[in-house]
């Protein structure tokens, strides 16, 4: 009897997954939403005294003039380069197929190392490549110059150097669904290279520069790192930094910093919703033939010269920068072989503080990537397969994607405001970084794992129920071994993001409580400038350590899977 009314009060199992559901929204509504709707609760409170502080500046003008000019000229040259890479990737002889990786090797550079790296080269007086610059007879007169890194358009330049990597990523996996049909076609009807990109390569690839382009905006919008490390002894100034300053200072001004970064949050949806406006019917683009289907190849010379110079100029160029400041005891334009030293290296090791930031960088962005990976893979089947739950799936898209349209920044002051009162007081903690590293993650996590299930379909989950395997057997035997690749490329690609962290970091770290990011900042603050080159290659090597790991268990596509 007992039995039968229990089992005349189990829940049934639509109801159940519907329960599990919303409980994980609720969890994830409570990280991502909740700071922002304190921030923005703060800032209109007291007759919006946050935006009559913030917007009533004398100088509130060229601060957001700033932010637009690097935004749009930091996509212009991302969506530029990202594109011309990728036609190149895609016209590389057979042999020399392994370049396609290239454009995606400074992503595992730390965009702080990267900028400091170009710092030490481009500086007015001591900066390598001015010095060598001055040897020209143009400008053998002058003690600094001709270059001021220190300036805006050289910080939008380093910008969007720094994007394209991103909208490679984008541009060339719509390069590879294009088939070679439709450019040999061009090409026989007596089209010449330059004709075939303009005329067919760009209309096909407009779902992908549409992505690409947007998330580069979104990417220049919040930009942090080089207004912050360039632009803050020579008065350049974007939102984002406006808003690190008023959190910073003391007293605080949370509602301050809340109104700065609001333009930036309306921004970040409005470009999301263009985004689907512009894409409309996707089916236009769909370029495939079939089992005939070939993706596009070539023998073009220049597409090796050009992979090969960009790999100079956004890699090495800054690498080489950085190594050479590390191994000096003082940083100069004057380089003796007799000044070179690795007393920098062993002081580094030996500090106890450097230690525990890169501990506390792994195990914290080890820590989110675990948690990220299987919310992803719930969020990625409720928004492929919750066709039962619209509401609910609708819900979960939002959530998900409002990360990656809001600047880190802005979530490290709201988890700083939130996890700094009661209930939950995390300040200081690794558990807040943690916290903040999931949140920003969320979005990768989902996305990949989501395309990977769309690309499988619903052939495999199909047969293994109609064998009558339960939904949990399904996914243990049969969609994560067939989703490894791209839960492993997600993995990666996290890790690398999460250990280059910068941003949200500095608002929620603690003195006591240091990534590799912030700690490079305070020395860079300090001064202390063969410790930073030092630093900046530490970061690189860590992130270059996760990266081998990674291929290891996954073998050497996880890169190019990204």
């Amino acid at each position: 009897m007992a039995s039968e009314s229990m089992r005349s009060f189990a829940i049934p199992a639509h109801w159940r997954a519907r329960i599990g559901y919303l409980a994980l929204l609720a969890v994830l509504a409570y990280l991502v939403v909740l700071p922002m709707i304190r921030l923005q609760a703060l800032a209109f409170e007291d007759g919006a005294q946050g935006y009559q502080s913030q917007y009533g500046r004398f100088d509130i003008g060229e601060t957001i003039r700033t932010t637009i000019a690097l935004a749009i000229g930091s996509l212009a040259i991302a969506m530029v380069l990202g594109t011309l890479l990728a036609f190149a990737a895609s016209r590389l002889p057979a042999r020399m197929g392994f370049l396609k990786i290239v454009p995606i090797l400074p992503i595992v550079m730390p965009a702080v190392a990267n900028i400091v790296g170009w710092a030490f080269l481009l500086s007015p007086g001591p900066g390598y490549l001015n010095v060598l610059l001055r040897k020209l007879p143009w400008w053998s007169g002058s003690d600094s110059g001709p270059i001021d890194v220190y300036t805006v358009p050289w910080i939008i330049i380093l910008t969007g150097f720094g994007l394209t990597s991103f909208v490679y990523l984008f541009v060339s996996a719509g390069m590879q669904n294009i088939s070679s049909e439709h450019l040999e076609a061009a090409q026989v009807s007596g089209s010449s290279t330059i004709g075939v990109f303009f005329r067919v390569v760009l209309p096909l690839l407009r779902p992908s520069l549409i992505y690409g382009g947007g998330i580069a905006l979104l990417l220049g919008l919040g930009q942090f790192t080089g207004p912050l490390l360039l632009g803050q002894n020579t008065g350049v100034n974007v939102l984002t930094t406006d808003m690190y300053r008023r959190v910073s200072e003391s007293p605080s001004d949370f509602a301050a910093a809340a109104a700065a970064g609001s333009p930036l949050v309306i921004l970040g949806i409005a470009v999301v919703l263009v985004q689907k406006l512009l894409l409309g019917n996707q089916n236009r683009f769909v370029t495939h033939g079939g089992k005939a289907f070939a993706p596009s190849g070539g023998r073009a010379r220049w597409a090796t010269a050009t992979l090969v110079i960009y790999a100079l100029v956004a890699l090495v160029i800054p690498l080489v920068g950085l190594i050479i400041v590390s191994l000096t005891p003082y940083w100069s334009g004057a380089l003796s072989w007799s000044l070179f030293t690795l007393d920098n290296f062993r002081d580094l090791f030996a500090t106890t503080a450097v230690f525990e930031s890169v501990v506390t960088s792994v195990v914290t962005s080890f820590g989110a990537v675990l948690i990220c990976v299987p919310i992803g893979y719930i969020m990625a089947n409720l928004l492929v397969r919750g066709r039962r739950f619209r509401v609910l799936s609708l819900t979960g898209d939002l959530i998900t994607a409002l990360p990656l349209g809001i600047p880190a920044v802005i979530f490290g002051v709201g988890f700083l405001l939130t996890y700094t009162e009661p209930p939950l007081i995390l300040y200081g903690t690794r558990t807040v970084i943690v916290l903040v590293y999931v949140v920003l993650m969320l979005p990768f996590a989902t996305r990949m794992q989501m395309t990977a299930m769309l690309s499988l379909g619903n052939a495999y989950t199909e047969a293994s129920a109609t064998s009558g395997a339960s939904p949990m057997v399904t996914n243990l035997r049969i969609m994560l071994p067939l989703m490894r690749p791209a839960i492993l490329s997600a993995v990666a690609l996290m890790f690398i993001l999460l250990t280059h962290e910068f941003a949200a970091s500095l608002l929620v770290r603690a003195s006591t409580t240091q990534v590799m990011g912030t700690l490079l900042y305070d020395m860079w603050q300090n001064g202390s400038y063969p410790q930073v080159a030092a630093m900046a290659l530490l970061m690189t090597a860590v992130t270059t350590v996760g990266v081998g790991a990674a291929m290891a268990v996954g073998g050497r596509n996880v890169l190019s899977n990204l």
